[in-house]
Parts: C-alpha cells; structure tokens; sequence
C-alpha cells in the first residue's frame, strides 16, 4: 500500500471504483487458500463486468502456486511473492519514484549509544547472516520446494526497513511493526518456513526508527509480529534480542501499550518476563501457541516438551508478571492422535486456565512434514474434539470473567459495535487486536459521547464467556 501511494496510486478501498485490484493472500491452512481463491475470483469479476484493468495476487498464494494461479484464473495480469513486494510497482504499471528523505529523525544521540552498547554486548552486527539453526534445516530438507511444482525456487529473502513507505490501514492509534520474517523451527504440520524463507531479522535501529515515527505521526499502541518474535536478533548475535528491543521501545515517550506476537514456549527467558513486568507500558499479555500437551504428539510435531514442562512455563511466567493474561492455541486431530492424547490436552487445559484459547482442525497441507504421515483422523473425529475444547474453555472463561466484574481498567474505545448503535466496541491492555473477547461500553458515565482511538478509565460491570459489559468513569486520558 505504502508503495503504491509513493508511486503516485490513490486507494479505494471500493473494488467497483479501482482500476487496478490487489489481492493479498494467504496459503497456510486449507480454509485461509479456499478464502484466497474465492476472493480473487470475486475481484475478477470487476474486471471482466467493471472498470478494473489490472488483478493483481500477492503473498503467500503465489508462493506455492505461482504457475497454477495464472493458468487457472486467466484473468490475473500478474502475480508478487511474499520477497518480491518492491514489485507490486512493475506488476501495476506504475514508474518507480525517485527515494525521498525521512520526515523524521531517526534516533536521539542518547537512543544511539544505547543501540550500540546492547549490540556491542552481544556481539551484534548490521548484518543479517542466517542463525546456525536455519542453516542446519536447510541442511535437512527443511525449505525444500522440490514438490512444489511451478513454484519459484529460490527462498523469499525481504526484509523491509524503516525508510519502506508505508500506509497504517488499523486505525491512528494502532500499528504493527515487524521486527522478523521467515522461521526455522522444523514443525511438521507447518509449510511458512517453505512460503516465508528462513528467519531474519530487522536492523535494531530500524525498528526503533519505525517506532518513533508511529507514535510522532500519533499511534499510541504498536504490536511486533513475526512468525517467531522471540528469536529475535539472534542472527544480529543478540542476547535476549526481543528483550533489548522491548526495553528501547518502552521507552519512546507517548507509547502507551506495546505488545508483540507470538512467544516460542523454549524462548521465555526470565530476561524477557522481568522487562514485560519492568515497564508499565508493556501489556502484561503474553501469547504462546503451544500446539499441544501430549509429548508424543508434539514430538511427532517437531515441539518436544509436553503437559507437565507447559504448566512449569505458566506457573513462571504468572509469577514473574502477576495478572498477565495468556493465550494460546492448540491443533486437534494431528495424525496419530489417539484418545489419550486428546485426553491429556483435555486435562492440561483444565489445569492451565489460559484467559484466551484457540483451536484448529489439523490441516493435511502438502509440503509439510506431516503430510505423509498415516493414521490420519476422521473429520469428525476432529470436529467432535475442537468442540469438546472450546466447550471446556467457554467454561473456563466464564469463571475467570467473573473475576473481573468491579475492576477499574482502561479501555481503548474503538467505535460503535457492529451489532447496535447503542453499544461501543473497546479492548484493554489485556485483549490483543481482532482475536480475543471484547469490552462492550453501555454507560458513558460523566460524558456525552466517546470518541474511537481514545483511551478512557473503565469500571467492569458485567461479564459473559468472552466479552465484558464496562461503564466509563473518567474521560480520555
């Protein structure tokens, strides 16, 4: 988006007025292709029935289908992999345009030693060279595409920067920033190694540079993502590398919530848990996809670990930041798992009470490891069990709601609820964006009307299994 509106396009958001239609994909399970497919084929219609001239597909689709996509759907002019963003230019027919300067200054001279110090102490470099792990996959097959037939061979390599344009489409108080790209970890039922490349990561000084300008610009809220953000500089040699970036962003003045996604359960330093628990602004959230609890399956996934190292993980981090909220999310139906394996991720769930929980049917994805595995399950096997889960949580949650009714909190108020004009919609630092429960605002207390993107102070006053009922006590802050 960013470097179409540098290159001189204007945005719509509206498929009927565009002349040029992107659509960006993803390729990760079974239900997120079949989405990808339906609305290109929707956009396509535009073009052949509208005004549109170009249809464009980017992302993660084009990585494993490249070739097919084109022969399947004629009416697609070109196609952009997760490495070739720069191109989305050339794909749309655009001239590239001249680079232009930062509007902002990038570090404070104070910033920089800091910068240099955490590198120097961890022997960093501004170079991004693989991690010894990424190469050791690699070694073993881990990124191969062999069997991807028309795919491109080489591996995404892109990273962007902080001098990348960018347009923020979550709002003005709220941003993400990716701090790293790729994965190394061998998973078996996961193919984003393959579609992502291997792990890298982002200039440190980029990130912060990026940061800075966010919240100049007026975001007050800024999510890290990555598939693993907790390797985090350990191809730049950093020590506890998300750490260090927490703590340098932490300290950006008007940042009020800062959080990131998502926790590899073996990189839950003690280093990290004190800096979460350190700065008032870091929400005391914490997101960690176990996947399961029985050690058989996750070893059949390439995890290790299982229940009883999990609960140890849990009962550290609830120690080292006290109230954190957990979430978590875990696959069912991965082939080979048997009644008591099920069974053990029944009783492990009970036990944990994590404050968030997803679960996903395991999806058979060529590519991956466990594609080729048998004793697959029954479909309805698998619903059956997802259900079971999410029934077991939706209990689990409504105890742990009711904890909540009487607290003060702040809220995020982000605008009218899509079900009534008499309902605003808002999270608190507890609640990430789009995936968790939500805080329903029926009383505005001492004010006329509320205003999405600013933060208030909030009593509780009800609770349900997932959402929360609060009245406003005090206005912005």
């Amino acid at each position: 988006m960013g470097l179409l509106d540098r290159g001189g396009a204007r945005l719509t958001s509206r498929p009927e007025e565009a002349e040029i239609l992107v659509v960006n994909t993803c390729s990760f399970i079974d239900t997120a292709k079949q989405e990808s497919v339906d609305t290109i084929l929707e956009m396509a219609r535009y073009k052949t029935e509208g005004k549109a001239k170009k249809l464009i597909v980017a992302g993660c689709l084009v990585e494993r289908y490249r070739d097919e996509i084109r022969k399947s759907i004629p009416e697609v002019d070109a196609v952009v992999g997760t490495g070739e963003l720069e191109s989305i230019l050339d794909a749309a027919g655009i001239a590239r345009p001249m680079a232009t300067p930062s509007p902002f200054n990038i570090l404070t001279a104070t910033q920089d030693a800091e910068i240099r110090e955490g590198r120097e102490a961890g022997a960093g470099t501004h170079k991004n060279e693989f991690r010894p792990e990424g190469d050791h996959r690699e070694r073993q097959g881990r990124f191969s595409r062999e069997d991807w037939q028309g795919a491109a061979h080489l591996l995404p390599t892109y990273l962007y920067n902080e001098d990348t344009p960018r347009l923020i489409s979550t709002g003005r108080t709220s941003a993400y920033i990716k701090i790293a790209e790729g994965c190394d970890h061998p998973c078996t039922f996961c193919v984003i190694p393959n579609l992502r490349g291997k792990f890298r990561s982002r200039r440190f000084e980029s990130v912060v540079a990026e940061a800075q300008r966010l919240v100049a610009s007026g975001v007050q809220e800024i999510t890290l993502i990555g598939q693993d953000t907790t390797c985090y500089g350990e191809d730049l040699g950093l020590k506890d590398g998300l750490a260090q970036l927490l703590d340098a962003l932490a300290g950006i003045e008007g940042l009020r919530w800062l959080r990131f996604l998502y926790a590899y359960p073996n990189r839950i330093t003690g280093r990290l848990l004190d800096t979460i628990a350190k700065h008032d602004n870091i929400c005391k959230y914490l997101d960690v996809p176990l996947q399961h609890a029985s050690p058989d399956v996750l070893k059949r996934m390439k995890r290790g670990a299982g229940a009883d190292i999990f609960l140890k993980t849990v009962e550290k981090v609830r120690a080292a930041v006290p109230g954190i909220a957990l979430r978590t999310s875990f696959i069912v139906g991965f082939p080979g798992e048997s009644p008591r394996d099920f069974e053990v991720l029944e009783q492990f769930i009970a036990a944990a009470e994590f404050d968030w929980l997803g679960v996903f049917n395991y999806s058979d994805e060529e590519g991956s490891t466990s594609h080729a595995l048998e004793s697959k399950l029954p479909r309805r096997t698998i619903e059956s069990r997802k259900r079971r889960l999410m029934k077991l949580q939706q209990k689990i949650s409504r105890q742990a709601k009711q904890q909540w009714v009487g607290r003060e909190v702040v809220v995020l108020a982000e605008g009218e609820s899509s079900e009534t004009e008499l309902l605003w919609e808002g999270r608190t630092q507890y609640h990430a964006p789009e995936i968790d429960g939500k805080v329903y605002i029926n009383d505005f207390g001492p004010l006329d009307t509320l205003e999405g993107g600013r933060f208030y102070r909030a009593e509780i006053t009800e609770a349900h299994d997932y959402d929360i009922i609060a009245r406003i006590i005090s206005g912005a802050l």
